[in-house]
């Protein structure tokens, strides 16, 4: 079913006081660095559910604050890596690691679930306060194809064409930012630099948003703008699909306050994104709470759409 989605004004006061702690590290051998990661989290509350959020290409643990910051404040405790392709840590055009980029970041999001209890022995703010039954993945842009593989997405490994299957099932439900759609696909540039872009979302049985522009044409598809949906139309029920009308990759402005890749900045855009995907991820891991439909018919009503969203 499809449903129009208003446009929203954003809430700034009153929302609670809430704390990040970085870096934490996490003993990572092989992988050259440890991985650093960071906490954010409301000052109050306990049995706080999970989402553990990657990264697009290039950026690291300090971005994604208008998603952060509104999860947080709304009672999650978000984790955030930072991926050895991130701008920070500056690897040189030839280092060796830079062929398995992909294959590192998704060990990233595997040692962070196993690493919780160490996270929080870092963290004493967060020491027994999170709930570990209710673990969420996101990611925008690559994170969004690493965070799928959480979900239940594969793909080949480019190394020696198996199939690379990281589905676990700690990971109760996910949200997917323009997550790139099937190998098949990618434009000629986009298929020799990421070889290992060739999802099968087939087996993504997890519940997931996905949300995407629908002027989101960018280079790396022959297909443009519709590219995007395959992680909704491509995987099995449940999910759910958020098209944000006018959005392009940085949907509004989810990268960050001030951004410089956000080429289609609109607040109501971003403020309908963090509301959507606080109300999907309450009611995926709380059953029987009705936030995710509540603010579907909320939001509704309004004259002014800011995209559209499908169920299935």
């Amino acid at each position: 079913m499809s449903s129009s989605f208003a446009r929203t004004h954003a809430h700034a006061a009153g929302f609670p006081a809430i704390v990040s702690i970085a870096p934490i590290t996490l003993p990572s051998p092989g992988r050259g660095v440890d991985l650093q990661v960071r906490v954010s989290f409301p000052v109050a509350g306990d049995a706080l559910p999970v989402i553990i959020f990657s990264h697009g290409n290039g950026q690291s643990f300090h971005a994604y604050g208008p998603l952060v910051d509104y999860w947080t404040a709304h009672g999650f405790a978000v984790i955030q890596p930072t991926h050895l392709d991130s701008r920070m840590l500056g690897l040189a055009p030839d280092d060796p690691r830079r062929p398995q980029l992909w294959r590192f970041r998704e060990k990233d999001l595997a040692a962070i679930l196993d690493g919780l209890d160490h996270i929080e022995s870092e963290a004493p703010m967060i020491r027994g306060r999170l709930d570990h039954s209710r673990i969420a993945v996101g990611g925008h842009s690559w994170g969004g194809q690493t965070a799928s593989t959480l979900l239940g997405a594969t793909h080949l490994d480019p190394d020696d064409g198996s199939v690379v299957n990281r589905k676990d099932n700690r990971i109760k439900a996910g949200v997917l930012l323009a997550a790139p759609g099937r190998g098949n696909d990618l434009t000629e540039y986009a298929a020799r630099t990421y070889p290992f872009m060739y999802p099968d979302f087939s087996t993504m049985t997890a519940p997931t948003l996905i949300i995407v522009g629908d002027r989101d044409v960018g280079t790396l598809s022959t297909r443009g703008a519709e590219w995007w949906r395959d992680a909704y139309d491509l995987s099995p029920s449940p999910k759910a699909l958020f098209t944000a009308f006018g959005g392009e990759h940085a949907l509004g402005g989810i990268p960050g306050y001030e951004a410089r890749e956000t080429t289609d900045e609109r607040p109501q855009r971003v403020d309908a994104i963090q509301r959507l995907s606080t109300a999907y991820l309450r009611s995926a891991l709380y059953p029987g709470d009705l936030a995710f439909s509540d603010t579907i018919a909320t939001l509704a009503a309004d004259a002014a759409p800011e995209g559209s969203v499908e169920t299935k």
